[in-house]
């Protein structure tokens, strides 16, 4: 296809905020190391080195939910564009390089359904690149991509449908409790008659497996947690060690998530330059940087009952360790 006719079927908007896609970092990081329990945002994993890292984590023997949300895109594909009433949109949420998304698309164009992709994502390089590939690849696509925090701009997505929403990889698992029921209300609200919302969760299952998924034995996702602290370095001018902390990582049975944390190896003290800090660390203390939630079914169907979403599908590997839910609203 000629480069003019593709550029004329792709769009991106962006809409960051003028200190870019970490402009409220300063204020989430002093909010957080001022607290009794310290706690970092799991937004700021993400630089060009934390996006390395997460990738190889999920290739990782331990880290199932990416192969086996794969496993049920491929096998159920078919199954959720028809559950979503032959949707004409893909809306897709943390969109990235959209490596399994490709498995719906495929769908809907089997299905002579397909009209528009939307990729939201934070990163305007990604988001363009993703964008100009899809449509590449696609004959006759429309693109629409958009820039922004899809947390916090959730309703600029395109209206029109039949859509469907989709947030993929466990993402959810990573909001906590009161801000997830937020955000899925929000969900329900924006979904029209025919719109579906296609989610993925991670399941509840032995402690043995939920561990392991984060305890790798390479070391990899010990690598990706301490690396949250170069960001901090970078940006803010603090004078982390990331050798000066250990990764940390256990199940929750009370909360049912994994509890993802640094400790602090010895009594020590951080500057943070920008923000004209100075943390005071006790050695063994722990400081919490990401939740990541696992649920059933049942647990499930009642956070969308209490959001206004209504269960349709729900679709699961064939050991159960992860699924995907169809919803829509009541």
């Amino acid at each position: 296809m000629e480069p003019q006719a593709q550029a004329q079927r792709v769009e991106v908007e962006v809409h960051l905020p003028p200190g870019g896609p970490l402009s409220g970092m300063a204020a989430d990081v002093r909010a957080g190391l001022t607290r009794p329990f310290k706690e970092l945002s799991p937004r700021y994993f993400y630089d060009e080195r934390g996006a390395q890292l997460f990738e190889q984590i999920t290739e990782l023997a331990e880290y199932y939910p990416t192969r086996c949300e794969r496993e049920i895109l491929q096998r159920q594909a078919g199954a959720i564009c028809d559950g979503a009433n032959r949707p004409a949109s893909l809306i897709e949420l943390g969109s990235g390089s959209a490596r399994k998304t490709r498995v719906l698309l495929d769908a809907m164009r089997d299905a002579s359904c397909l009209q528009v992709y939307c990729p939201v994502d934070i990163s305007e390089e990604i988001t363009r690149d993703t964008a100009e590939r899809i449509a590449a690849e696609y004959a006759d696509l429309e693109v629409h991509g958009l820039v922004c925090d899809f947390e916090l701009d959730l309703e600029r997505i395109p209206v029109g449908g039949p859509r469907l929403i989709a947030l993929l990889g466990g993402t959810i698992g990573n909001f906590e409790p009161q801000q997830r029921a937020g955000f899925l209300r929000r969900i329900a609200h924006l979904l029209g008659p025919e719109d579906r919302f296609l989610l993925g969760t991670d399941l509840v299952k032995d402690r043995a497996t939920l561990e392991a998924a984060y305890n790798d034995s390479q070391g990899v996702t010990a690598e990706f947690n301490k690396n949250v602290l170069s960001v901090l370095n970078n940006e803010l001018g603090a004078d982390f060690d990331p050798d000066a902390f250990e990764h940390v990582a256990r199940w929750d049975p009370e909360n049912l998530w994994i509890d993802i944390r640094l400790r602090s190896l010895a009594n020590q003290n951080v500057v943070v330059s920008a923000l004209e800090m100075l943390v005071h660390f006790a050695a063994g203390e722990e400081m919490r940087t990401e939740i990541s939630t696992k649920f059933a079914r049942s647990g499930l169907e009642g956070i969308y009952a209490e959001a206004g979403l209504e269960m349709t599908h729900w679709f699961t590997d064939p050991e159960g360790r992860f699924a995907l839910s169809l919803a829509k609203a009541v």
